[in-house]
């Protein structure tokens, strides 16, 4: 998995010392991670955007549903639990969330323990389900 910073690891480095809430997106495929410290995006489609404009992603990759998105902080990872109508073309709900859920588990887990993370993963937004 690739991992990038934003707005570079000095300052995910520096937020994560002193405590403060990161912003974290992985993609749907695994391949890349985007951390960033909250105070930097404020939000997810923010960060997303931003990352873009400093040429760190680029095209399609910048379409938040192509995300698993986390804010991580010393008590924990809040994983914003969204699964899109058309994950990996699976049209029976249960099974499309099932899924999501599989592979989000692992794809954050796996961004985490790159950057030495280990904390619980937490599922916020799923109480639609």
């Amino acid at each position: 998995m690739k991992m990038l910073f934003f707005p570079g690891r000095e300052a995910v480095e520096a937020a994560r010392r002193d405590g403060e809430p990161l912003l974290l997106l992985v993609s749907v495929d695994g391949e890349t991670a985007v951390i960033a410290p909250a105070d930097e995006a404020v939000e997810h489609h923010i960060l997303l955007d931003r990352a873009g404009k400093a040429g760190l992603i680029e095209g399609d990759s910048r379409d938040i549903d192509r995300y698993f998105r986390a804010v991580v902080d010393e008590e924990g990872a809040d994983w914003t639990f969204v699964c899109p109508a058309g994950y990996k073309g699976i049209s029976d709900k249960g099974r499309r969330i099932a899924a999501f859920y599989r592979d989000g588990f692992a794809a954050i887990s796996e961004a985490l323990g790159i950057m030495r993370i280990f904390v619980g993963l937490r599922l916020r937004g799923a109480e639609a389900f």
